[in-house]
């Protein structure tokens, strides 16, 4: 099916909506993470127990997302699984203990996953056809999002509002812009004798070392996004409004690098902006771990933001021309990244409990490092289009 200029023009901008409010759900969840683990009265381990279930969720849901879109359609498809993942947003702050609250962050992973595979298809897609890069903006757009979400989740942890009151009248807003976005979207389908895509793809050896630096900023992305608030609570003692900060803080660099990201790599390429992002990650993190006070942390956080932001991007076009099967390739790595987002949330609350959060942190400060260490497998990864079957893979990043 062919498309015009001001055709995919319009649907660029309703993807780039997409996105945005897939990332203002997360946002507006993440800066509420205290006020669920007071609610389900958990401790730092079990907190980081049940922040595993998202992406277990996710990882399980994800592979059904390719079936969903051929059956209904990419639009239908779209419209259907965000609107399930706007309103799950309202399930964290309902669970009572520990048990619940694990079931339904499943629940709230899975239709995260499912989404997210949907738009990033559609986003590749309006890419391929237009003939220049917009997944950086994409994403950004969702980092943007993000920023958004935690910004009404720190005027609403300011202010003391119960979150469920909060994130229920948050998932009304963003269910009803998620629908209109949607309706921009291109309206792709499969044709009937197509088979269904494969819904799992084994990572190739030569995604392993480029899936492993893109572990390391995911790591250390999910460890900042989810524990950040909790952080500067009980390490530093802040009250909850301006723990919270940390989130927005870390969100507003993830966009900005994000947005800006491609010019970033056109003009001084991959490898020296990977490796000065990886200088910031880790200054980022020694400022989180030694700050005496909560200015010199979220610098420190969202230092952390501004080094890794544009890493898993570089890992998935480094991965397209690491083999004859690119698109095996960059699943494999979207794979990768995927387990780190996983096991980040409870391997920080685990070496919390065992130790102490600023422990948990060094982790996160080493795990940068590596970004320094590794960024010459990325070379030659510039502004690229990614395969369209590559996305509905296992596993995607942000």
């Amino acid at each position: 099916m062919e498309f015009g200029t001001e055709r995919l023009k319009r649907a660029r901008y309703a993807i780039a909506a997409v996105f945005c409010v897939h990332g203002a759900v997360t946002g507006s969840f993440a800066t509420r993470i205290p006020w669920i683990q007071d609610h389900a009265s958990i401790s730092a381990g079990q907190l980081g127990l049940a922040l595993a279930f998202p992406a277990i969720g996710a990882s399980v849901a994800m592979p059904l997302a390719g079936s969903i879109s051929h059956r209904f359609g990419a639009r239908n498809a779209l419209r259907g699984l965000l609107a399930l993942w706007t309103l799950a947003l309202t399930l964290p702050s309902l669970a009572p203990n520990i048990w619940t609250l694990c079931a339904v962050l499943f629940v709230y992973g899975a239709t995260a996953g499912m989404s997210d595979v949907a738009m990033n298809a559609l986003g590749v897609e309006v890419e391929n056809r237009l003939g220049k890069s917009i997944m950086s903006g994409l994403h950004g757009m969702w980092s943007l999002g993000a920023l958004i979400g935690s910004a009404g989740g720190t005027l609403a942890a300011h202010l003391g509002s119960d979150a469920r009151l909060h994130h229920l009248l948050a998932a009304l807003v963003l269910t009803l812009l998620g629908l209109a976005a949607c309706q921009g979207v291109l309206d792709l389908r499969s044709a009937p004798e197509a088979e269904a895509p494969p819904r799992f793809t084994l990572p190739p050896k030569s995604a392993l070392v480029i899936g492993a630096v893109g572990f390391c900023a995911v790591f250390a992305e999910g460890a900042s996004l989810d524990w950040s608030a909790v952080y500067l609570r009980d390490v530093l003692n802040t009250d909850p409004g301006l723990a919270a900060a940390s989130t927005t803080a870390f969100a507003l660099t993830m966009a900005v690098a994000r947005l800006a990201g491609d010019r970033v790599v056109d003009r001084f390429g991959p490898v020296p902006t990977v490796r000065v992002g990886g200088v910031a990650a880790t200054l980022g993190g020694l400022l989180v771990v030694l700050a005496p006070s909560v200015p010199l942390a979220l610098a420190g956080f969202g230092l952390v933001g501004l080094g890794v932001a544009v890493v898993v991007p570089l890992a998935f076009a480094a991965a397209g021309r690491s083999g004859p099967n690119p698109s095996q390739a960059i699943a494999g790595v979207a794979t990768i990244t995927y387990t780190s987002g996983l096991i980040a949330p409870s391997a920080i609350g685990a070496v919390a409990d065992a130790t102490s959060l600023v422990v948990s942190f060094g982790l996160v400060t080493l795990l940068a490092f590596g970004l320094v260490v590794g960024a010459q497998v990325l070379r030659g990864a510039g502004r690229e289009s990614v395969p369209t079957d590559a996305v509905a893979s296992p596993a995607t990043g942000k």
